[in-house]
């Protein structure tokens, strides 16, 4: 949303009212005026189109897990309800402009008896009691007349808090995304990393043997078979940890997906092979990150919202005015009360009210209002400048591991080239078997680099997309969780 038409959908209504703001003028911090054209390290200046970017992996699964996340997560599902909380304070906000109008019905019945009063002689004796009955219907209605704006401050700056808050729940969005497929890449390769490393220990063990065999033979001395037998056991240690962690990376998911383990088994069940991507991320001028990132037009808004209120609070200086108004009737019963001809009363009143001495407790309000404001100027400067270095170093970080499984590729084809060579050696009869093995090794190893690199630029441009910011999915009905009743009785055994 751009910062100038956030600022008109919040307080123009005052100019249109006609009523005095004493708000300050709408100022941004230097260092945010001042943010660069371009980035350090973009190397294409186009526009930026996030949309569901992640679909160019061309991954079903990857795709669906996100689209699930977007409709089950519990963040999501918190954040959606505290707009609606922050909406309905800001609804609250709103009904102070306003009359308001109350109706209100009185039925008295009264006995009472004259023994021991003034009159107790009243009437020559005969009559001992007085008997009343009395109903009142009536209209009232009351208005604040906000000359000075306090009203409308306080509304403004609550409809920019909600406001703020809807753009908490898209970060949070765009968070829970990223997090979803940055998971789903450290399954991909750490299942990988799994099958290398069993397939490793499987070679390292024919090779632990072969070299156990040479050295009962006096071939070979102790060193060789234990450095062997050493880097044996490392590759079967990994075994279990990568286990783990594969185990904790579904977890991950799963609680991203609002589920548990089990129920996403076998939508990860099978082979996960995600088509990289390589292409450069068109960024498009540096300005457009303070309409993209939905953070840094959250910490705008809350700015604006403690500008406001520092109008509201100076006008707490200045005297309220306030009508208030009464229509109804009054009667000995129903039908009398009903009677709105002859029975009608009317009343009209005007009350103003000026502070004079106070403690201190309005000039203390402006100033807490007015460091909040502070605070928030802080902010907002804090998350431009946050912004614009997360996309640049994302920019570097994303352009250096492409060139790093560049490299990798390279040295994956010169390992199996060299694979190649020692397997014909061996089958020719020219070539060793343990060299055949150390040449299959180093294939497994370098694979397993390979595919952490593939992680890492995955990752990267993950990173980039997150540091950009904007609407990656349309919003998708917000979640609501499913409710239940509670065993009640299970709970009360429990206690």
């Amino acid at each position: 949303m751009n910062r100038l038409l956030a600022c008109s959908m919040i307080a123009a209504p005052l100019l249109l009212t006609g009523c005095i703001s004493l708000a300050p003028d709408v100022e941004v911090p230097a260092v945010t005026a001042e943010i660069p054209d371009t980035y350090t390290f973009a190397s294409d200046s186009g526009e930026y189109t996030p949309a569901a970017w992640w679909t160019a992996y061309d991954d079903p699964v990857l795709n669906a897990l996100v689209d699930t996340a977007l409709v089950r997560n519990f963040d999501i599902a918190e954040a959606a309800a505290r707009v609606e909380q922050a909406r309905a304070q800001a609804r609250i906000a709103r009904s102070a402009i306003f009359p308001t109008l109350n109706a209100t019905g009185n039925a008295t019945s009264s006995s009472t008896p004259l023994v021991g009063s003034a009159f107790g002689g009243f009437g020559g004796g005969g009559i001992d009691r007085i008997e009343n009955d009395t109903v009142s219907l009536s209209l009232g209605a009351a208005y604040e007349l906000d000359l000075f704006g306090r009203v409308r401050n306080d509304l403004y700056a609550a409809r920019a808090d909600a406001l703020a808050t809807e753009f908490d729940f898209r970060t949070i969005r765009l968070a829970t995304a990223a997090e979803v497929i940055a998971a789903y890449f450290d399954i991909v390769d750490t299942r990988r990393q799994l099958t290398l490393a069993e397939e490793t220990a499987d070679v390292l063990q024919d090779r632990a043997d072969r070299t156990n065999e040479r050295f009962e033979r006096g071939l070979v001395q102790s060193f060789e078979l234990y450095q062997v037998q050493q880097e044996l056991r490392a590759t079967q240690a990994s075994v279990p940890q990568l286990q783990a962690a594969l185990a904790v990376n579904e977890g991950r998911v799963a609680i991203l997906l609002g589920t548990y383990r089990g129920n996403i088994a076998e939508q990860l069940d099978g082979d996960l092979r995600p088509q990289l991507v390589f292409e450069e991320v068109p960024t498009g001028i540096a300005a457009e990150l303070l309409d993209q990132r939905p953070d840094v037009a959250a910490a705008w808004l809350r700015l604006e919202a403690s500008r406001l209120r520092i109008g509201a609070r100076r006008a707490e200086r200045f005297p309220s005015l306030s009508l208030s108004a009464s229509l109804g009737t009054q009667g000995d019963g129903i039908g009398s009360a009903l009677n709105i001809v002859d029975n009608w009363a009317a009343s009209l009143a005007a009350n103003i009210v000026a502070p004079i001495i106070d403690g201190g407790r309005i000039s203390a309000n402006i100033r807490a209002a007015r460091a909040t404001y502070d605070a928030n100027a802080a902010a907002y400067a804090r998350s431009v400048v946050t912004a614009f270095t997360e996309v640049e170093n994302a920019l570097a970080d994303y352009e250096q591991q492409r060139q790093r499984y560049i490299l990798i590729t390279a040295q994956l084809r010169e390992a199996e080239a060299s694979f190649d060579l020692q397997r014909r050696r061996y089958a020719a009869g020219v070539g060793s078997y343990i060299t055949y093995l150390d040449a299959l090794r180093n294939v497994r190893q370098v694979e397993a680099s390979l595919s952490g690199a593939a992680r890492a630029t995955a990752l990267a441009r993950l990173g980039v997309h997150r540091a950009l910011g904007g609407d990656w999915a349309p919003l998708a009905a917000q979640p609501i969780l499913e409710m239940q009743p509670a065993d009640v009785t299970a709970a009360g055994d429990a206690s």
